[in-house]
């Protein structure tokens, strides 16, 4: 099957209502920076190949990165593609797991940051628990 046909069945299944339980259209029924010129996707995707171009880490590292950048950023499509090629890069889902508590943790913290911070700026409004 080619890829245009993949796209032709994924259109006609899309046209039929096929939805996830969250209401998103499957990513894989997507076409992906459909709404990109050809000049901002040739852009884009030369700033994305230099990125696991041969620098200082290894791509392992490079995609447990990613898989913390797209659980903050919220994208899910990027999410999964950075597991397929994490899993591809040997990751286990120990590391997996691990990359996924460390990003909560960071999280975790910015939104304590962030309420310390609006509680500062509000002159102290609210008292430190003890």
């Amino acid at each position: 099957m080619t890829d245009d046909s993949k796209r032709d069945d994924a259109q006609a299944n899309n046209d039929a209502g096929e939805t996830l339980a969250d209401g998103r259209i499957p990513s894989s029924q997507m076409r992906s920076y459909a709404m990109l010129t050809p000049e901002l996707k040739q852009l884009y995707m030369g700033f994305y190949k230099a990125t696991y171009g041969k620098t200082q880490l290894d791509i392992k590292t490079k995609e447990f990165v990613a898989i913390a950048a797209a659980l903050t950023s919220g994208c899910k499509g990027c999410l999964e593609g950075h597991l397929k090629k994490a899993k591809k890069e040997g990751a286990t889902s120990e590391e997996i797991s691990e990359v996924i508590a460390v990003t909560l943790s960071v999280n975790a913290a910015t939104i304590v940051d962030r309420s310390d911070i609006a509680n500062y700026h509000l002159g102290g409004l609210f008292d430190k628990p003890e």
